[in-house]
């Protein structure tokens, strides 16, 4: 069986943490890959003004272009509607019955998991690996393998803050993907960077 561990999340806009957490996981759970896994519609956060969810598709897909064990699911996307894990993690285990899947989350979503949808149907179809996110409490009751990874208190929401306020992003993003929100002018971002 193959081992494929699973980092959902809206990519609104993909950073570091999301890039960093991703292969940390890959390495310390013997995983062959990582799927970045943009939500259609997130459950969670919708805001005005944020980027479509073909914008967020590419911005994850120049975030992990050259980066071995890492690739870009859009599955949820295809599939459309609001993302509930549970749903999209009953179609891949059946539509790839010879991986394993391991559903990366962090420790904010930890705190939260015994109110996801399904969840006593869920934790018997797919492994949960938890990485400890700054500020959480990062402790469930449901079984959570937990992953040490260099903690970064970084967020999309951040990100989208600097860009609109013309602040630097340098070093938060890859280049490909500033490159790319500027000249799609996303967030209020302009074409040139300070």
């Amino acid at each position: 069986m193959k081992r494929i561990g699973i980092l959902g999340g809206t990519f609104n806009p993909p950073h570091i943490g999301h890039l960093l957490i991703a292969n940390e996981v890959r390495y310390a759970c013997d995983l062959e890959e990582v799927w970045l896994m943009p939500a259609a519609i997130p459950p969670h956060k919708v805001a005005a003004g944020d980027a479509t969810a073909e914008q967020r598709l590419r911005m994850v897909k120049l975030a992990v272009a050259d980066i071995e064990g890492l690739s870009v699911s859009s599955f949820e996307m295809e599939r459309g509607g609001i993302s509930y894990t549970y749903d999209t993690m009953t179609q891949l285990v059946n539509d790839e019955p010879r991986h394993e899947f391991y559903f990366i989350i962090g420790g904010d979503m930890i705190d939260m998991l015994p109110n996801w949808y399904r969840i006593d149907e869920l934790i018997k179809i797919i492994k949960f690996i938890g990485v400890k996110r700054p500020g959480a409490v990062n402790t469930s009751d449901l079984p959570v393998e937990m992953v040490e990874t260099p903690q970064l208190d970084l967020s999309s929401t951040l990100i989208r803050q600097r860009f609109l306020e013309g602040g630097t992003v340098q070093l938060l993003i890859p280049p490909a993907v500033e490159a790319y929100i500027r000249e799609e002018r996303l967030y209020g971002s302009s074409t040139s960077s300070k």
